[in-house]
């Protein structure tokens, strides 16, 4: 099954030299593709979520990155690199949480050194090659996430899932999706229930409508009507992605996903994060040591009303993320496998 067909988060047109997004801040009343060359449009789409989700926005940098190498005029490795490198910083300032922006970025400044020697038609030639193989390997991922966590679940589960972390924030299958998209290709008839996700709604306007798209039995919910569709005995499982996660396996997703967690601990439902090895930052030893991203306040207070809904000149707290404790996490599922408690072990024999 082709989820969404024609809906990719992060293509490249080689033909015209252009980096295409789905602008998700216009979804889901508008399906609106941008396209991008410039690396001042690359950072505010990522900064704006125009493209968002560890996998895509690490899809999205690698592309940024060949970007600058495409339409540099340097005439040398040597002219290049440092360019290079200051546009790579550029694009890394974009966003603080996500760890596969980093991740990519640096992968694609270590391709480039292996140039060295190269004129510069072959370094723009290995280069998108690399930006390429991210996708790919990206692909291959999602896939074997959706295996791996389709393991855990049974036909006919209730699934809980906070956020977007579909074909939307990755390609094709997703990370915390991907399950359900491989149990829609095998009928195992998932009943998922989506947060809505405030105040950025990613799980009503992005969500819902992949999944509603795929043919999955979706319903929407408000965030704070968790709790009673686990008490009434909806909901078996939740999958949730993430954005980094620490090495004693402490995770940051977005914000509202600790306090579905607690939920499900105190309802005995086993609660999954989803995503990439590449998310897994071993330098990270816990969740503090995440840093989390405060966004402007307008989002909260204005951004999906006629009218502001709270009095002019209130104070607003807007993180972007928050961090759920290792012990409030079932499993951590990867590409390469499960991961359990204790995961300062399990999260390290991933590598």
């Amino acid at each position: 099954m082709d989820t969404l067909q024609g809906y990719e988060a992060v293509r490249f047109d080689e033909a015209t030299g252009e980096m295409i997004l789905l602008d998700q801040t216009l979804l889901p009343n508008e399906v609106v593709f941008l396209r991008l060359r410039d690396q001042d449009k690359v950072w505010e789409a990522i900064h704006m979520l125009r493209v968002r989700g560890a996998p895509a926005i690490g899809i999205a940098a690698g592309y940024g990155a060949y970007l600058a190498v495409l339409y540099s005029k340097a005439a040398s490795y040597a002219e290049l690199l440092p360019e290079f490198v200051k546009a790579k910083e550029y694009l890394a300032s974009s966003r603080p949480t996500a760890v596969n922006l980093f991740w990519a970025l640096e992968r694609m400044e270590r391709c480039l050194r292996r140039c060295d020697g190269m004129d510069i038609a072959a370094i723009r030639t290995t280069m998108l090659a690399e930006a390429n193989a991210i996708k790919a390997e990206d692909i291959a991922m999602c896939r074997a996430i959706g295996e791996n966590g389709l393991g855990l679940l049974e036909k006919g589960w209730g699934l809980l899932t906070h956020c977007n972390a579909g074909q939307l924030a990755a390609s094709k299958y997703g990370t915390a999706l991907a399950p359900i998209y491989v149990g829609q290709e095998q009928g195992y008839g998932f009943k998922v229930f989506a947060d809505e996700t405030r105040p950025l709604l990613q799980g009503a306007r992005l969500t819902t409508f992949e999944l509603f798209n795929g043919g999955v039995d979706v319903t929407l919910i408000c965030d704070n009507m968790a709790s009673m569709v686990m008490q009434q005995g909806k909901v078996q499982a939740v999958l949730v992605g993430c954005d980094r996660v620490a090495a004693n396996g402490d995770a940051a997703n977005k914000i509202g996903t600790s306090g579905v967690a607690v939920l499900a601990k105190h309802y005995g439902i086993p609660f999954y994060v989803l995503g990439p090895t590449s998310t897994i930052d071993l330098k990270c030893a816990t969740g503090a040591d995440i840093p989390v991203e405060e966004r402007k306040a307008s989002e909260v207070t204005d951004l999906w009303y006629t009218k502001p809904m709270a009095p002019k000149g209130v104070k607003v707290f807007n993180p972007a993320f928050d961090v759920t404790p290792a012990d409030l996490i079932t499993a951590i599922v990867t590409e390469k496998g499960v991961a359990r408690a204790p995961y300062t072990e399990s999260l390290a024999a991933l590598f």
